[in-house]
């Protein structure tokens, strides 16, 4: 086992541990090219580094003042 492995989160945990709405850390990692797309057959899912979820955190601080 790597000593520094990437843990990921997918949207909707991301969404409750930020305690924002799905719909809006939608626009914001689409805005910011966070996150990153899986496919599996006709559905898509989008999981973020914890480290992504830190970006975005900030992002939306700097947002709201």
């Amino acid at each position: 086992m790597k000593a520094h492995d990437t843990k990921y989160v997918d949207q909707g945990r991301a969404a409750a541990l930020l305690g924002i709405p799905e719909k809006d850390l939608c626009q914001i990692s689409y805005e910011a090219g966070l996150g990153h797309k899986e496919s599996r057959g006709a559905e898509e899912e989008t999981y973020f580094t914890y480290e992504e979820l830190r970006k975005i955190c900030q992002l939306t601080v700097h947002r709201v003042h």
